[in-house]
């Protein structure tokens, strides 16, 4: 249905919420809630009484990533992989560089799961609070992928070890772990309360003081975009499109091992 909002947003006392709202896909990054996260990114960049942006969820995953079902058919079979693909990575590109370039600071209001493309929304916020009901992991090499265009907001934030090993295993880990390699800025008991603190704050500062200083802080990561967005974006395409991702994101979606997964090596102790 066209109408169907998949994202919210409101205004209250300078402040817009931002809220995913797709739990029965657990916010998957689906065209169209990629879209409405633009519009509404766009709305508050243009509104002068926005002085700060909350991006949060309502369920129990923040973002599952890329909405696979996009990539297959009721029977299980892709459709028009090359061109779900290009679509996917173009829109994922650019919403990415546009919260990283925005003129207000974002703030990630996270209380619940983060997969794959998810975490490059983590990795694009300015703030980033991390309830105890987190989870985090990037699973792309699992379904034969790699986290191509998140590693542009990902890899400035994480540790160079932090990074080698989550990229590469797939593992999960919590807000605890996730604050001390970078990844989020705060584990808290309550990331709502923090977040207001933190928006208070931010609305004793001028809009133009706001939007400079942000921009010193995000200048590299921009750099990386323009150096290596296009290339990132086809590498993401060309994998989305592949055979090994057809298997990995069909075995995903019927629940099973992947025809390239080891059974579990037991412990001879």
């Amino acid at each position: 249905m066209s109408d169907t909002q998949l994202v919210t947003y409101s205004i209250d006392g300078g402040v817009a919420t931002i809220t995913l709202d797709s739990p029965h896909n657990r916010n998957a990054l689906s065209t169209k809630l990629v879209q409405q996260l633009q519009d509404h990114l766009d709305a508050a960049a243009a509104d002068d009484a926005v002085r700060a942006i909350v991006l949060t969820h309502t369920g129990g995953t923040f973002c599952a990533g890329a909405d696979l079902s996009e990539a297959a058919s009721t029977d299980g079979q892709p459709l028009d992989p090359q061109e779900v693909a290009k679509l996917r990575t173009s829109q994922m590109r650019d919403l990415l560089r546009s919260i990283v370039a925005h003129p207000k600071p974002i703030l990630g209001q996270i209380d619940g799961h983060v997969r794959a493309g998810g975490m490059g929304l983590v990795g694009a916020c300015d703030f980033v609070l991390a309830g105890p009901a987190c989870t985090f992991a990037l699973t792309e090499a699992k379904l034969g992928l790699a986290p191509s265009i998140i590693s542009l907001t990902l890899l400035p934030k994480l540790t160079a070890r932090a990074a080698s090993r989550y990229f590469l295993t797939g593992e999960k880990f919590g807000p605890e772990v996730a604050e001390q390699i970078g990844l989020v800025t705060i584990a808290a008991e309550d990331p709502a309360a923090v977040a207001r603190e933190l928006c208070a704050e931010l609305l004793k500062a001028s809009p133009q003081g706001l939007a400079e200083t942000k921009s010193l802080t995000t200048d590299v990561v921009l750099a990386g975009f323009e150096e290596r967005g296009d290339a990132l974006a086809a590498m993401s395409a060309r994998l989305f499109a592949s055979e090994e991702a057809r298997e990995g994101m069909i075995a995903f979606l019927q629940r099973r091992p992947p025809r390239w997964a080891e059974p579990t090596v037991r412990s001879t102790e």
